[in-house]
């Protein structure tokens, strides 16, 4: 899919959105998660025949005159949405343009997901409210609570000035369910789906991809083995320092960004270990619990394959690596970005089975693995035909 530059006109379109109760920031409001009166896309039908409206926490009910054309996102959780819903074309900025996962669209094919002229907001000189005028969007996939605890100088007033202006903010921060800040309500990834399909007026692209994953899933989860004879995982930041020995662990827990790895029932080597969202640790902190599978996070979408294989050579380079088990079985693996939307973690879910369970799904040989039609455990063309729009409806 090649972004149309042209498709964008001079004129603004900015007349076509109204904003309904917000309270955005630091309002808190919990969206209902239910939609009265809904329409075939999931929204609530207003008066105007193209009007309706879409409820998601914080930002509380918005209401659309027509279908937005033009939007931006932060992390890639809403991106890859956005990307599921056919919406490429209208992607102007991401906030992280440059940290999706390594490879993983190639395995989709007949899709194209390119970012030339999607702009890259982190690092840029200065994030603030002026950085949305000069995007134009007419809507914002975010988190705006997020946005304010992270970026200096954003207020609720800043994003009722820029709704007003240019166009509402719909995203909820769904990648943790242990944030002390996150007094509103949490949405499964298919839940804040349903949101975004109904946003961009997408139902049964979204039904689509959601009868993909279920039935993945379930054929997945049928075929598991039995409990006790499951490896023990531990989850790994794939920033951590091999060398020194000063490692960030994690439990799997509760959110979006693990739900690969409670999907596939795994036995969580590190949960009974930390009190909390993550731990640092030593190697002798490491050696203590020594799970079967190391999996690295971030590791197909932070650094390349020779970058992750690098940071492996240490750590089997080291004394204390040598005595553990993940390194001896040379079971370490490139673990997936916890910032996922549909697509991706339907492609990292397929790598983790693989990689966990090689004897009932097969073996796992690197991102290649998922480029084998042979070895696909979903329909990787029926999820691209869903993206390309060449699906029956």
């Amino acid at each position: 899919m090649e972004r149309d530059e042209t498709r964008r006109g001079e004129s603004t379109r900015r007349e076509f959105v109204t904003y309904g109760g917000t309270a955005v920031g630091g309002g808190l409001l919990a969206g209902c998660s239910d939609f009265a009166g809904q329409n075939d896309s999931g929204s609530t039908a207003g008066t105007d025949d193209r009007s309706y409206s879409v409820t998601m926490a914080p930002a509380g009910e918005v209401e659309f005159e027509s279908v937005p054309e033009t939007w931006m996102g932060y992390f890639s959780t809403y991106g890859d949405m956005g990307i599921a819903l056919g919406q490429l074309d209208g992607l102007e900025a991401l906030v992280y343009r440059d940290t999706w996962p390594d490879g993983l669209y190639d395995t989709l094919p007949g899709v194209d997901v390119s970012f030339d002229g999607v702009r890259q907001l982190y690092n840029a000189s200065s994030f603030d409210k002026e950085v949305f005028y000069e995007l134009d969007c007419d809507v914002h996939l975010l988190d705006p609570n997020f946005v304010s605890l992270k970026h200096d100088g954003f207020s609720k007033g800043d994003f009722d000035e820029l709704e007003a202006g240019l166009g509402p903010f719909v995203g909820n921060y769904i990648r943790r369910h242990d944030e002390d800040w996150h007094e509103y309500e949490y949405y499964s990834l298919y839940e804040a789906f349903e949101k975004i399909a109904a946003v961009f007026q997408e139902r049964e692209r979204y039904e689509a991809i959601k009868d993909v994953h279920d039935e993945f899933i379930d054929e997945l989860q049928s075929d598991l083995p039995a409990r006790d004879e499951r490896p023990e995982i531990g989850l790994l930041s794939t920033f951590s320092d091999f060398e020194t020995g000063s490692f960030h662990a994690y439990p799997v827990g509760a959110g979006n960004g693990k739900k690969q790895y409670r999907d596939l029932g795994i036995n969580d080597g590190f949960a009974s270990h930390i009190d909390g969202s993550y731990a640092n640790w030593d190697y002798e902190q490491l050696l203590a619990v020594d799970p079967d599978v190391l999996v690295f996070t971030y590791g197909f979408s932070h650094v390349s394959a020779a970058e992750f294989e690098e940071r492996m050579e240490r750590l089997r380079s080291s004394s204390f690596g040598q005595q553990l088990t993940a390194v001896t079985e040379d079971r370490l693996y490139r673990g997936g970005t916890s910032y996922q939307g549909p697509v991706i973690n339907l492609l990292q879910t397929e790598a983790a089975a693989k990689q966990f369970y090689p004897d009932r799904f097969g073996e796992w040989n690197g991102v290649e693995t998922l480029l084998d039609e042979e070895a696909h455990l979903f329909d990787h063309q029926r999820v691209a035909d869903v993206i390309n729009g060449d699906f029956e409806r």
